[in-house]
Formats: structure tokens, sequence, C-alpha cells
């Protein structure tokens, strides 16, 4: 197994809480992590049909016949075992009794809300980042990475990314999305996915989306929140501010995983990345999805942003997470330096109040270096500190 970052979060989570939840994106790694960091927990996997009309038929009996150390995967597809986990925890009154994962993440967080609330600690794992990667392919360069994205399986075994992911999108939908959502025209949903990666890095206009995919407003609505509680899309929120200042109320939409990315735009190779018109977007998305999963590693709450203002000034990403120590990241995906890149790092840079030393240009190039007004990070030493 690839060491995982968020696996320093676990024991803490498990001597905190009697519950601890591992959701994530299918794939991404959940039941490898919890079976390989607690091999003496017991494992069940609903998934399994026996074992889960068990666990529907008779939810008291299914949890007072198992180990007071139970690692339950797939758990929300027993909602009746929540209510029963919870009385035994309380009875038990002892920390880190059960590991619930799983990858239908609108519903865990439903059933967890409705049963478990304030029992659980919760942690979410996302493919995996560069920095990961690079522990078990210590030459894999950025454009390769950014190509082929972090889904465990694309390195364990050596699968095609387009193979890989029209199995991994046609799964998601039939078994995931569809279900959940009784989504009756499958082409229209696919549509609407395809439609929100060629729309990932800029302004989120969800009339836009639902009109182009000929679906109604309310549709589009559920449908993107659906992709968002299952870890394949997130919405970068607008910088806000108490000034005057006239600045844009509208999020930005982004994918978790370029391979994903990827896959949906149509990009098969690092080659056809390098050449492509939406090259500057997926690798905008590269440094903000993995800053954002960097975050989540580290089980800490991200306060990340973009600024834009009426007068088209705009920074790519504003982290805001230390709140003494704020950084301006502008994304650029060309190998060349050049000093118009800081153009709105310095006047907005000035606006906020954010020193020198923390206005960084990520670009594709070699070297890393200080200028007189800010400085410029290669992409791998970017991701490498992430």
């Amino acid at each position: 197994m690839i060491p995982r970052t968020l696996s320093e979060q676990l024991s803490p989570m498990l001597s905190w809480f009697p519950v601890v939840s591992v959701t994530g994106p299918r794939q991404s790694g959940k039941s490898t992590l919890v079976r390989t960091l607690l091999p003496n927990y017991e494992y069940v996997n609903l998934e399994d049909e026996t074992t889960r009309l068990s666990a529907l038929n008779d939810p008291v009996g299914f949890i007072r016949s198992h180990n007071d150390h139970l690692i339950i995967d797939e758990a929300q597809y027993a909602p009746g075992l929540f209510s029963q986990i919870q009385v035994v925890a309380d009875e038990r009154g002892t920390m880190g009794q059960y590991v619930l994962s799983g990858s239908q993440n609108f519903l865990m967080e439903k059933r967890i809300g409705q049963s478990l609330a304030g029992r659980v600690g919760m942690l979410q794992l996302l493919p995996l980042s560069y920095r990961e990667v690079l522990s078990a392919q210590s030459d894999l360069n950025v454009d390769e990475f950014a190509f082929r994205g972090g889904y465990p399986h694309l390195y364990d075994v050596p699968t095609p990314n387009d193979v890989y992911f029209r199995n991994y999108v046609a799964t998601y939908v039939k078994r995931d999305v569809a279900e959940y959502l009784d989504v009756r025209n499958l082409s229209d949903f696919s549509t609407f996915i395809h439609l929100c990666a060629d729309n990932a890095g800029a302004m989120l206009n969800l009339s836009a989306l639902a009109r182009d995919a000929g679906i109604s407003f309310n549709t589009a609505k559920g449908w993107l929140s659906i992709l968002e509680a299952s870890f394949i899309v997130f919405r970068l929120q607008p910088y806000s501010s108490n000034t005057r200042k006239r600045l844009t109320k509208t999020p930005k939409l982004y994918f978790y995983d370029n391979g994903l990315l990827n896959y949906l735009l149509g990009i098969r190779s690092v080659q056809e990345l390098q050449n492509d018109p939406k090259r500057g977007d997926v690798f905008e998305n590269l440094i903000i999805s993995e800053t954002v999963k960097h975050y989540l590693n580290a089980n800490r709450e991200a306060n990340l942003c973009f600024y834009r203002d009426t007068a088209q000034a705009e920074i790519d990403l504003v982290d805001l997470t230390q709140r003494r120590s704020p950084e301006l990241i502008e994304i650029k995906s060309g190998m060349t330096p050049r000093p118009d890149f800081f153009k709105h790092l310095a006047t907005i840079g000035e606006e906020l109040n954010v020193p020198l030393e923390q206005r960084t240009v990520v670009y594709r190039g070699t070297e890393t270096f200080s200028t007189k007004n800010g400085r410029y990070v290669t992409a791998e030493d970017y991701l490498r500190s992430k």
C-alpha cells in the first residue's frame, strides 16, 4: 500500500470518538486504509449480499453479534444499523468502537446526521496526492500526474486512463447517482457531468449548465449537489469583504481528480494535454485540488477562495487558512517566468496587506526563486510541499 497522509489522523480520531467514518469517492483507497491500519478490528462489507441482508433484516442482532471493534464497509446500505450503533456505543461508553466507511457519501452523511451526530469523527480520503505517489514512484513528473490523476488503481495496475475512467464513470452513474436520484435518462446525467468538466475552472453558471444539458434548473442543482457530496466536484467560493469594493459573488467549479477531468474532456495522453486549449484550466484544477487535498489529509478546515472584482482583477487562489499569514497564488501553465504574472498580485496584495513573500506564482517552469514582486514556485516544488 502506498502510505497515505491521512493515516496519521485515524488513530487520534479513534481515541476521541466512539465512531469514526471514512468517506471519499469510490476507489480512493478507503477499505485498504482502514484494514491495513486496524488489523485487529473485525471487518464486514455490506457490498456482500448475504451480509447486507442480515444487516437490513436484523440490525440489532447484527451489531450485537459482532466484535466491539468493528469496521463496516459501505455502511450506507443498511440505514437501520446507525441507530443501533448509537445505542451500543452509548452503552459501552468507550472510544474507537466502530469504523464506518462508504462511497455514497450523500447517504452516509444523511445516516450519520440522523443517528450519530456528536458521536462521529469524520475523515475524508481523496485519491492519492502527488506527494503520496512520489513515495512509491519517485520519477513521476508533474505533467504525468496532471494527466493521470491520483486514483490508486492506476499506480497498482498499469491500466490505460481511458479504460479505467470509462468503467469508473459507468459504475458511478449506474450504481450510485442513478439509484439515489432515480435518474431515468442516464444520457442526460452523462451530458451534465461532461458539461461540468467543460466548465472546470470557470465561474459556475448553473442556469447555463441546465439549459445546455436540457434539464430543469432544480434538476441541475440536485445533480451538482450529489457530485459534490460524492467528492467528484467542489465549488471554490469568491473572496468576500465588508469593504465597498465590488467583488464577484459567483463560485468557480473544480474537480477533485485531474485524471477524471481529463477523461471527461476527451484528453487521452500527456502529449494531448500539453497541446490542448484546456491545458491552463487543467493545470489550475491540479494546483487548487491538491491544495484542498492537503488540508483534508491533515484533517484541517481550510479557508480557500479566489479573488475577482468587477474590474476583472483576479487571483486564482487565496489561502486564508492561517489567518495571520495569508497567501495569494497565481497559477500559470507556461514554463517561462513573466513579470506581468505579478500584475494583480501586486495590487491585490497591497489591498489585502499580504507581504511580498506570500505572493506566489506557481508555474510549470524548472526553477523556484524570489523577485522584487514575489516568488516564482515550480509546480513540482509547490506540490511536494503539499
